[in-house]
Parts: structure tokens; C-alpha cells; sequence
């Protein structure tokens, strides 16, 4: 992949349908675009989330909240507290249930760095979409644990699609974790690329329709500490 630059952005999403933005490249994009002074607060976040009881594997690794918002040229607007819902078609081990996971906090949902990062996200994925007039929009707060004895798998149901238009992905912290490396497919299988969200701020961009996703299982450095992933989803659905 080329290097990115926030002009190159758009159009190496255009062109090959997955984009891997550094932190370097993301952070001053979001600055520009609206406030991160609350920043440390948001990641602190993660550590009130919730065990998802969902998972069809019994695994215990993964927490989260969500949270649903309305995007349009004018506004975010966060919506009444509903399921996320997919398909066994997306999703073959937890889909075709609705489920309904602890809301994203007030606090974050109404914070000036979820706004920024919904704000960037509608300019560019609006810009690849011009005849999309109003988003459908779901926030993922994701925390996954590893074990000496159980990796965590922030893909439990292996390389994928979501089932929307546009998904980000945006690391928010890495704490005594090895791997993590995100894959991308051709719907064929191919590899396209891989690379490892690092640092906070480092994302994965994905064009839902043309390409594939999955994350390789994360394992402790130290057993003998905490080992997690902590992500913030976002999908850009078609209203």
C-alpha cells in the first residue's frame, strides 16, 4: 500500500478497498476536524464494560457496549438503545439472535471524541458515497482479554464481512498482548494485506462490500498480568 496522507486517504479506499491509517496520519486528521480533549477519559471507558453473553464458543474474552446513531449531513443523533442484529450469513457463530449489549455510556456517547470520530467518518465515507443521504450507525466498544491458558479472539468468527458499507476500526489500547494482526481478503480468499494496529489511533478502514476482515487470536507477554485489546468499531450502514 502506498503511504497515506489525509489527501490520499479517500482515494486509496476507493481503489483498493481497505485502507491501514497510523496513528500519525489519524490523530492530526481527527484534531483538525473537531476535539480529542477528552480523550483520556474515553479510553478509561473501556474498563467499565460489560462480558458479552452471547458467544456460542462459551468464551468469557470478550467485552463491549454499543450504541446506535442516526448520520446525516446535519447530525449525530443517538438513537433509542436497540439490538445489534446480524445474520448467520455475516456472522455464523453468534449471528441470526438479536442481541442486546450494555449501552455505551452517556458520557461517551455524547463526548466530543466519539463526535470526532463519527464526524471524520461521515466526510470520508460520505465522500465515497455522494447519493447517501442519511447513515445507519453502529458503535462497538470491544475489549478482548487473553490468557496463558485461553487466547483472546478479537475475530471469534474468523474472517469476515459485516454486513454494512464501511467499517472502521480504531485501537484504543494494547496492554501486554502479542499478535493481533489484521488480515484482509478478497471474497476469493487472497490475502490482500495485513498489518498490526499498534499504537492508539492506529485504524483499519474496510470497504464492506469488496473485501474481507478477520484479527489473529491475542496472547499474553506476561502471564501473569492483565492481557487485552480494547477497539472502537464503527460500521456505516445505508439508512
Amino acid at each position: 500500500m502506498a503511504t497515506l496522507t489525509p489527501d490520499t486517504l479517500p482515494a486509496t479506499l476507493a481503489a483498493d478497498g481497505f485502507a491501514f491509517v497510523p496513528a500519525a496520519r489519524l490523530r492530526p486528521r481527527l484534531q483538525a476536524r473537531g476535539a480529542l480533549t477528552g480523550w483520556e477519559a474515553f479510553a478509561a471507558s473501556w474498563d467499565a464494560l460489560e462480558p458479552d453473553t452471547y458467544m456460542a464458543d462459551h468464551g468469557r474474552y470478550r467485552r463491549r457496549r454499543h450504541a446506535v446513531f442516526a448520520v446525516d449531513a446535519g447530525a449525530i443523533v443517538r438513537q433509542p438503545h436497540q439490538p445489534h442484529y446480524q445474520s448467520r450469513e455475516y456472522n455464523p457463530l453468534n449471528g441470526g439472535i438479536e442481541r442486546w449489549f450494555a449501552p455505551i455510556e452517556d458520557a461517551i456517547g455524547d463526548g466530543a471524541t466519539l463526535r470526532t470520530v463519527l464526524s471524520e467518518c461521515r466526510a470520508l465515507f460520505g465522500a465515497l458515497a455522494p447519493d447517501v443521504a442519511r447513515w445507519h450507525v453502529e458503535v462497538h466498544q470491544f475489549r478482548i482479554e487473553a490468557r496463558a491458558d485461553a487466547p483472546g479472539l478479537p475475530t471469534p468468527e474468523g474472517v469476515h464481512r459485516d454486513g454494512v458499507d464501511y467499517v472502521l476500526v480504531l485501537l484504543v489500547r494494547r496492554h501486554n498482548i502479542v499478535s493481533g494482526t489484521t488480515t484482509i481478503h478478497a471474497p476469493d480468499g487472497r490475502m490482500l494485506g495485513s498489518f498490526t494496529l499498534a499504537d492508539p489511533f492506529d485504524a483499519a478502514l474496510v470497504d464492506d462490500h469488496r473485501v474481507f476482515h478477520g484479527v489473529t487470536p491475542v496472547q499474553p507477554l506476561d502471564p501473569a498480568q492483565p492481557a487485552y485489546r480494547d477497539v472502537l468499531v464503527v460500521t456505516f450502514r445505508r439508512a
